[in-house]
């Protein structure tokens, strides 16, 4: 296996950027991406360590969930999880974070770089309330770079074509869960829990 090892040898390859894609960075956000923003429920934050060890953390709530609070600066609630926090955790040691906001049905996607840190118990947490939940802490992002990526990925990919989707191919939840995670735990459990009451207990 060949290596490529130099930026010279990176571009010999994959050639350079044409002047409109290499000078499409932005430093702010304009209009259309506060109304990318308000129409996204879901997104990708990729954080790391001081050391280098990368995390990418998935974020979702109803559309419109990421507060623009100005033209360089954005909240994103958190809600409850499985409390690992490896993201927040690489924030903590190293404010870089990297985000993608996706729309269902939509190829292209919005990409935002800058620092972030954590907040807690802000009076803007009253505008993140979601089924009576109030978040008690949110990532507060200062943007860098904000700019659009192109729909090849999803194109090639067929992503939001149902007719490519083949959700029963992969092991089920409950399968992952008592091989890997849980095998002490009854699959009729894992199953019950990993059901409808799920989903409802997500704002729990």
């Amino acid at each position: 296996m060949q290596r490529i090892t130099t930026h010279d040898e990176l571009r010999e390859i994959i050639g350079t950027p044409i002047p409109r894609v290499a000078a499409k960075v932005r430093r702010a956000l304009h209009d259309l991406d506060r109304d990318w923003l308000a129409a996204s429920p879901f997104c990708l934050v990729a954080t790391s360590d001081s050391d280098g060890n990368l995390d990418v953390s998935p974020k979702g709530d109803p559309p419109g969930f990421t507060l623009v609070l100005d033209p360089t600066t954005i909240a994103i609630p958190e809600r409850s999880g499985n409390r690992r926090a490896d993201g927040f955790h690489n924030i903590v040691d190293n404010p870089h974070v990297g985000l993608i906001y996706m729309i269902p049905g939509r190829g292209d996607t919005l990409r935002i770089n800058g620092r972030a840190c954590l907040v807690r118990d802000d009076d803007l947490f009253d505008r993140m309330v979601v089924h009576r939940h109030r978040p008690e802490m949110a990532l507060l992002v200062e943007i860098e770079e904000v700019f659009y990526h192109c729909s090849k990925a999803f194109l090639r990919s067929r992503l939001w074509e149902p007719a490519s989707w083949s959700p029963s191919d992969a092991p089920s939840r409950p399968v992952i869960a008592k091989t890997i995670e849980q095998p002490q735990a009854s699959m009729a459990a894992l199953e019950e829990y990993y059901g409808p009451a799920y989903a409802a207990k997500l704002y729990e």
